[in-house]
């Protein structure tokens, strides 16, 4: 099923961050000369609203800013917001300059729903923003100045903001309530084109603020869905053809979506990115709809998440506790990946995995190491070995190992 044509306006309410926060979808045909799309936008207490001016697929948006993609390929590493609208982006700009490192990846949309920084009052997003980032114009001038490749992070269908104002748009228990996962987090359902374009809009802004990738993440169905799937009360939108929420009509959503965020971004020039669970290059993650190769097809860059610490016992080649062999898991899990992505010849998006740089001691002892510079470079390696040779770096406090070789380890 192929829903790239649709169109959706939608109108977001204003008000405190409990206010109903109102999508009204209706679809519209694409123009020929480009994306005819119409958005009423916040309606505030005196009723105004104004709409964003329509794009056209032959005009690229200009920030003002200037970015090159690096020319021996993004090496990055992820921020949060708060890292990178505190006093912490000068030190990690700092780190940047005295290594290889050449990216960085910036929460613009984070894991709750949170937008992470101040948009201008008449944003449709203004009422359910965070001041985490205080001036993002002076953050990227900051990473224009040090040239610095950005890299906008956009969190989709974990969204516990959206979901709690609009339960509708999300999953819910037989008695109306919300269902949420085991760490009380909230999806909303990827089914939903109404959701689809929230999340485009909100990638649009982030290409407004001069970021050159727009990275997706939480591309996918929640976990225990599948267990769930029959129970809970949801909407199947164009993907109801009497069947319910099928391994194919999941795997078809999430892979659409892509395909429609790239093709709606087109116009601002931006690369799209999309990150993916590394067993999901097994096939074993059909059931939150993620199929790698339909969702590279439609990606410029695919981001694969192999962390050896995430890798059961020999859930990976005969490795039986992956953390401990961080060189052995990246061969072995990039030989994967470059089988499945053969099947896409010269079409294959740019291979760009996320790599582990911090220790995972809730393992349990005699099942992790302490990861500094060898399981970094080890890594690497791996990658290079098997003609890899772009990367990113986790580490969710932003600490990352100083000394490591990013070029030749």
């Amino acid at each position: 099923m192929n829903n790239f044509l649709k169109r959706t306006c939608y109108t977001i309410g204003a008000g405190a961050l409990g206010s109903a926060l109102l999508l009204m979808a209706t679809s519209e045909a694409k123009a020929d000369s480009g994306v005819a799309l119409m958005h009423s936008q916040k309606v505030t207490s005196d009723s105004k609203a104004f709409e964003i001016p329509s794009s056209s697929a032959r005009f690229v948006y200009q920030s003002g800013y200037q970015f090159d993609y690096p020319e021996d390929g993004v090496r990055g590493i992820f921020l949060t917001a708060h890292s990178a609208g505190g006093s912490r982006l000068n030190t990690l700009v700092d780190f940047v300059n005295e290594t290889d490192i050449n990216s960085m990846v910036i929460d613009i949309k984070d894991d709750t729903g949170n937008i992470t920084y101040m948009p201008e009052e008449d944003s449709p997003f203004y009422d359910i923003a965070k001041n985490y980032i205080d001036d993002p114009a002076a953050m990227m001038s900051v990473l224009e100045e040090n040239d610095i490749y950005p890299i906008a992070r956009i969190v989709v269908f974990k969204d516990s903001v959206l979901a709690d104002l609009r339960p509708e748009l999300s999953f819910r228990e037989s008695n109306g309530q919300l269902w949420k996962n085991r760490n009380n987090d909230a999806f909303v359902n990827p089914f939903l084109e109404e959701v689809w374009d929230y999340n485009v809009e909100v990638a649009k802004e982030a290409a407004k603020m001069g970021f050159k990738d727009i990275q997706f993440d939480y591309v996918r169905f929640p976990e225990g869905f599948l267990s769930r799937s029959d129970s809970l009360e949801y909407g199947l939108g164009n993907y109801d053809d009497g069947n319910g929420a099928t391994v194919e009509s999941r795997i078809d959503a999430v892979a659409d979506f892509v395909g429609y965020a790239r093709e709606e971004l087109q116009p601002f020039g931006v690369d799209v990115s999309v990150d993916i669970f590394g067993a999901a290059a097994r096939g074993f993650e059909e059931n939150v709809g993620q199929d790698f190769v339909k969702i590279s097809r439609n990606v410029d860059v695919i981001s694969s998440m192999p962390y050896p610490s995430h890798w059961g016992p020999f859930s990976i080649g005969d490795i039986d506790k992956p953390d401990l062999y961080p060189y052995e898991v990246m061969d072995e899990y990039s030989q994967l990946e470059n089988d499945v992505l053969a099947e896409l010849g010269d079409e294959k998006p740019v291979q760009r995995p996320w790599l582990q740089d911090f220790t995972a001691s809730y393992l349990g002892s005699g099942n992790y190491i302490n990861y500094g510079v060898n399981e970094v470079e080890a890594q690497i390696k791996a990658l290079h070995d098997n003609d890899i040779h772009e990367f990113l770096l986790w580490n969710a406090s932003n600490t990352y190992t100083e000394g490591v070789n990013y070029v030749n380890p």
